[in-house]
């Protein structure tokens, strides 16, 4: 077994387990981080293929900036622990099979595509593709990305400015 296969298995399983238990765990905040934790394990994925740029920008804007939202969102409205209904146990036994039925789609669904998975495929430059997105992302489309980065920054002083109200 190679290490990049190893680190394959090793940061897909942490990604996975992650993800499980930032649906099971009952604290909000732990669940923000353990939604960090899926998402710098899928960037060292992306790391493994060989795309920088994208592993990159999943740490920054995923990891960093999203997650810095939903903790502030967290903390504006106090959610404490989680609360269990009677749609959560109805949820349980209507979606578990469902679950059980997807994963098992999923799983016919990437056995049938083994075959090409199978075929050894060159890894492309990395250095291309990125100069070339940098090139349209400052030069061609420069005006929708500041813009979208002054929406952004309004958004935010908008929430600043409810927390500051309620409080």
């Amino acid at each position: 077994m190679t290490l990049p296969l190893l680190l394959f298995f090793v940061f897909g399983a942490v990604a996975v387990a992650a993800a499980l238990l930032m649906i099971f765990v009952r604290q909000p905040i732990h669940s923000a981080l353990c939604l960090v934790l899926v998402m710098i394990s899928l960037a060292a994925l992306y790391l493994l293929q060989g795309a920088e740029f994208i592993a990159a920008v999943q740490v920054i804007v995923y990891a960093g900036a999203i997650m810095v939202l939903f903790v502030f969102v967290i903390m504006l409205l106090n959610a404490g622990n989680e609360e269990r209904t009677n749609f959560s146990k109805m949820a349980k036994y209507i979606g578990l099979p469902l679950s059980i039925l997807m994963t098992a789609g999923i799983a016919i669904w990437v056995a049938r595509a083994g075959s090409v998975l199978a075929s050894p495929q060159h890894a492309p430059d990395t250095a291309e593709p990125t100069r070339e997105l940098s090139q349209l992302l400052f030069h061609t489309y420069l005006f929708p990305f500041e813009a979208t980065s002054i929406l952004v920054l309004i958004a935010i002083i908008g929430a600043l400015v409810l927390a500051k109200r309620d409080s």
